[in-house]
């Protein structure tokens, strides 16, 4: 380089000539020192979700009462005092939409249901309860009209015997949730439980059958849910409680006599026959056979009668529950 350049500019540093050393301890202080941060915030971190940050940190009322790892529930819930547990459960319910317990259920069973109902030997569609949203006539008479529920993925549904009583003298029209309708052959029946296995000719393609629960862990009080066609109208769901258990039904005629009955208030009428008494889960616990007025108007009046599930079994060949 010429002399001048030299004085000028100084020495100029060839490309392989590594930095002044003056630099290198400054970056290896920043190097640590961005490696220590990294540790430190690394370590609250492993300390926070698996370890107790949270117990040591947070107040009581806000600290998480589940296991990090396994997620059981360590211990319960605490509040300082009730005004803070109520503003909770205040803020939860206002910021949550939660369904009730009735509204879950008949969701639930819904697509299982089914409208049934006996048309005159040669006059399709020709009787008044021959469409939902039609009163039907007495029990007995062509035209009856009464529910069932679907329990098999074939198709196969229970229903009350005297809501197809009548069906070697029509034509038995099974009427499912998606609109579709399809003739219908009986199949079984037990007379002493008033129960029919009925199976339709054509099935929709989603057809979804209910599930099915022992009536065992019922107990006074609990809330059921009754679905089912009364008076042709539906499906309707109406919501009550469990009134007794293990009742008896005998029918003002006399030709009816039913024992180790579920006794309930949910709304039932002529048409409700055959429905399934439903749990607080969804599940399929007794199927709606009688309701009970003694002035014989044929009207709810907050007595009805459901055959259990245990007594179903022995129609459809199910399992012992």
């Amino acid at each position: 380089m010429p002399a001048f350049l030299r004085h000028t500019f100084g020495r100029v540093r060839p490309p392989h000539e590594p930095l002044p050393h003056r630099i290198g301890p400054r970056l290896r202080l920043a190097a640590a020192a961005l490696c220590g941060a990294l540790i430190s915030w690394l370590g609250l971190a492993l300390w926070w979700t698996f370890g107790s940050g949270p117990e040591t940190i947070l107040p009581a009322a806000v600290r998480p009462h589940t296991d990090g790892k396994t997620g059981k529930i360590t211990r319960p819930m605490s509040f300082p005092d009730r005004e803070s547990f109520q503003r909770a459960v205040e803020r939860s319910l206002g910021e949550v939409d939660i369904p009730s317990v009735a509204e879950r259920a008949a969701r639930q069973m819904l697509p299982s249901v089914v409208h049934l109902r006996i048309e005159s030997a040669g006059e399709p569609g020709s009787s008044p309860a021959s469409k939902p949203g039609v009163a039907a006539p007495e029990p007995g008479a062509q035209g009856n009209s009464g529910s069932g529920v679907v329990i098999r993925e074939d198709g196969t549904i229970l229903t009350n015997l005297h809501v197809v009583a009548a069906a070697d003298k029509g034509r038995l029209v099974v009427s499912f949730a998606d609109g579709s309708e399809s003739e219908a052959r009986v199949l079984q029946t037990l007379p002493a439980k008033d129960l029919a296995v009925i199976r339709p000719l054509r099935i929709p393609d989603d057809l979804t059958p209910a599930t099915l629960a022992s009536s065992r862990d019922l107990q006074q009080g609990d809330l059921v849910v009754a679905v089912g066609f009364p008076f042709g109208i539906g499906p309707s769901v109406s919501a009550g409680v469990v009134s007794g258990l293990d009742r008896e039904f005998r029918s003002p005629d006399g030709t009816r006599s039913l024992s180790g009955l579920i006794q309930f208030d949910a709304a039932a009428n002529p048409g409700s026959s055959g429905g399934p008494l439903v749990n607080r889960l969804g599940e399929v616990v007794g199927i709606v056979t009688a309701i009970l007025n003694p002035e014989k108007s044929r009207t709810f009046i907050g007595i009805g009668f459901a055959t259990t599930m245990e007594s179903a079994g022995a129609a459809t060949g199910l399992p012992p529950f």
